[in-house]
Order: structure tokens, then C-alpha cells, then sequence
């Protein structure tokens, strides 16, 4: 029996797609911590539609079908994060106002740690689940203390816009360079300041700008705490 040439033709078969690694379906959870893996190795400024459709091989359109625009994007990984707050969930523990400053002072950090997010969060807050355990676990906290459902509604509001923004003007400062030399400034201003024409200022150093940022920190919170507790609402009996 003779074999031919042709018979001895090795003949390739045509490569199939379906042989090929699929890639992952495209989920909001999958976005998002993409989104959290960026900004953490590049910051948030390129948390945008355009790199994480890079990130994720695909096109950016395709994101928009899970996140309508980039300020929804920074508030998820905002959410994200937020499950790092330590929400000190022990009613037999600390009195109710140590626990309270406790998840207060957890949350300032974690955006102390990351001061774009800080200031994106003061106009564009979270709704995801981690948020909301945030907000349940310092109402809760404050109806312990005795405050009533309308103070502790707006109470919670009022706490956690104060922690926004002090990590964001402190965690800001902490990143930038030129910080120092515009406090030099400030504190030269300060103590060379005229009396006569501003007493109160005078009057009031160096405690206008002593003391550090933990200890302003908690006593921010403790003045908020009182006033929300003492302060009824409007129209309130």
C-alpha cells in the first residue's frame, strides 16, 4: 500500500473561541472591586469609566449597564470601604457614648486613610449596605443615650458629616506637601495679630492653635453628642 504525500499532510484545525478562557460576566460586585483595587495602587482620580473598562477588558459602555456615572462609582467604593469600620457592636461593653465615639473615630480614620474619597463623600454619600449598618449602629447608640427618634435622625446626620469633614480638610493637609508652609503662615498671622483690632483672637492663644487633631476630634464628637441630646427639634412640645 503506497501513502501519499498528500496523505501525510498534517492538516490544522481552525482554532475555536469556545476553547478559549471565557471571561468573568461583568457584575456590580466585580466593578466595584476593581474600582477599590485602582484606587488603592493609582488613587481615586483614576477610579474613572475609562480605566476600569480597561481593568476589566471590556468597553466602558458596558459599565454604565451597572453604574450609571462616576460619582455612583466613588460612592460603592466608598460603601466598600466602609465595611472596615469597626462598628463595636457589644451592648454589654463600654457605656453607650464611649461606643459611639469608638465607631465615630473608626470611620474618620478609614477616610483619614484616604482623603479623595473623604471629600467625593461629602457631596455624593453611600447607600450600599455598609452605610446603612453605619447609620443604624449610631442610631441605635444614640437612642441608648436617651436622645429622642427626631434628634437621633438628625443627630446622625450632623456626626457623620462632621467626621467626613474633618478627615478630608486633615487627611487632605496630611498628602499635601505645601500644607506646612500655608500653617506657618496661619500660626504667623495669628500671633502677630494687632489687639486692638482683634482682643478675642489674642485673648484665646495658643489654644486656637494647640492641641491634637485625636483629642479635637473627640471633643467634637462629645459637643455634638450634647447638643443633639439637648437641643429639641423645631416645632418639638
Amino acid at each position: 500500500m503506497f501513502v501519499t504525500i498528500e496523505d501525510m499532510t498534517v492538516r490544522r484545525e481552525p482554532a475555536s473561541r469556545r476553547e478559549r478562557p471565557a471571561k468573568p460576566a461583568l457584575t456590580r460586585r466585580g466593578i466595584v472591586d476593581a474600582a477599590v483595587r485602582v484606587m488603592r495602587a493609582e488613587g481615586l482620580e483614576k477610579v474613572t469609566m475609562r480605566r476600569l473598562a480597561q481593568e476589566l477588558d471590556t468597553g466602558p459602555a458596558s459599565l454604565y449597564v451597572y453604574v450609571a456615572n462616576t460619582a455612583e462609582l466613588h460612592a460603592a467604593v466608598l460603601d466598600a470601604l466602609l465595611g472596615e469600620v469597626d462598628l463595636a457592636v457589644d451592648d454589654a461593653g463600654p457605656a453607650w457614648r464611649d461606643q459611639l465615639v469608638a465607631v465615630l473615630t473608626s470611620y474618620t480614620r478609614l477616610l483619614f486613610a484616604h482623603p479623595q474619597l473623604a471629600r467625593s463623600a461629602l457631596v455624593a454619600r453611600p447607600s450600599g449596605a455598609h452605610y446603612l449598618d453605619l447609620v443604624e449602629r449610631v442610631l441605635g447608640l444614640l437612642s441608648r443615650g436617651g436622645a429622642g427618634r427626631g434628634q437621633a435622625a438628625w443627630g446622625v446626620d450632623k456626626l457623620l458629616q462632621y467626621a467626613t469633614a474633618t478627615a478630608a480638610e486633615h487627611g487632605t493637609q496630611a498628602h499635601d506637601p505645601a500644607v506646612a508652609d500655608d500653617w506657618n503662615a496661619l500660626a504667623e498671622a495669628v500671633h502677630t495679630v494687632d489687639e486692638t483690632s482683634h482682643p478675642m483672637i489674642r485673648a484665646h492663644l495658643p489654644e486656637l492653635l494647640t492641641g491634637p487633631v485625636e483629642d479635637r476630634l473627640s471633643w467634637g464628637f462629645d459637643a455634638l453628642i450634647n447638643g443633639i441630646l439637648g437641643t429639641p427639634l423645631p416645632g418639638a412640645d
